[in-house]
């Protein structure tokens, strides 16, 4: 059993072993305020984790999952949020419970301070946790109240590969109420990523359902801001993307 207060220093210390500040810097880019960065890549960050258990295979996800906490409370850079959402990536399909979204919420809520905390989160951890557990992801809904615009972004990011997915011998489709009742409730967001993640799941949507997404469009066409909207035509037949950016959004 590992010490987890002794296992978080030494994951940070590891961490911060591999530093790189100039690869801090052009890390900004990516963000429109500044961040508390080390300068250690996503990958990196992942590979840590991976090697830290990798000669301890035998931890209980409950143990992964205090680890994640520590980690995260005591998180100062921006990597070392990553690094707590990376020691449970393996045990997220089958050995965490069905606590974790409400867990995710309060870290959302807590510890995520950009887009990429946020997309690492839906993508690395609660894709696959969802993927062994189909019948929580209408959870994701309540976060849209949430005060924290990265709880609200993920309310629709956490759900993007869901869309349609093959999960196992069968086919998943997330009801197409699920997107356009969130997309609705989120149209006047202020928050720019909020809209870009409505965008992104209207866009992935579309693939799957172009006739009724377009639709949803010329609805709400008015009301719906610049950004969700070029987002959600992005990838759709360019005759259809035309006719729609002809509404006035172009």
């Amino acid at each position: 059993m590992i010490n987890v207060p002794t296992a978080a220093h030494e994951l940070s210390k590891t961490l911060a072993a591999q530093a790189d500040p100039d690869f801090a810097v052009r890390m900004q880019r990516y963000f429109p305020h500044e961040i508390r960065a080390l300068g250690v890549g996503n990958a990196a960050v992942a590979q840590i984790a991976a090697d830290y258990f990798r000669d301890r295979r035998d931890t209980p996800a409950a143990t992964r999952l205090l680890l994640a906490e520590e980690l995260l409370a005591r998180a100062e850079y921006h990597e070392e949020v990553l690094l707590g959402f990376a020691v449970l990536h393996k045990v997220a399909r089958t050995g965490l419970g069905e606590e974790l979204p409400d867990r995710c919420r309060h870290w959302l809520e807590t510890y995520v301070s950009n887009w990429a905390q946020c997309d690492d989160m839906c993508l690395k951890l609660l894709y696959p946790f969802f993927l062994g557990h189909l019948e929580l992801l209408p959870r994701t809904r309540s976060w849209i109240e949430s005060a924290s615009p990265w709880a609200r972004r993920a309310a629709n990011v956490a759900v993007v590969k869901f869309v349609r997915r093959k999960v196992g011998r069968t086919v998943f489709e997330l009801p197409l109420s699920h997107v356009l009742d969130n997309c609705v409730r989120l149209m006047h967001d202020d928050d720019t990523y909020v809209q870009k993640g409505s965008g992104w799941l209207l866009k992935v949507t579309a693939e799957v359902h172009p006739d009724e997404v377009a639709e949803f469009l010329r609805t709400w066409h008015t009301e719906m801001p610049r950004d969700t909207f070029r987002y959600a035509v992005e990838k759709m037949d360019p005759r259809l993307r035309r006719s729609l950016m002809a509404l006035g959004q172009g």
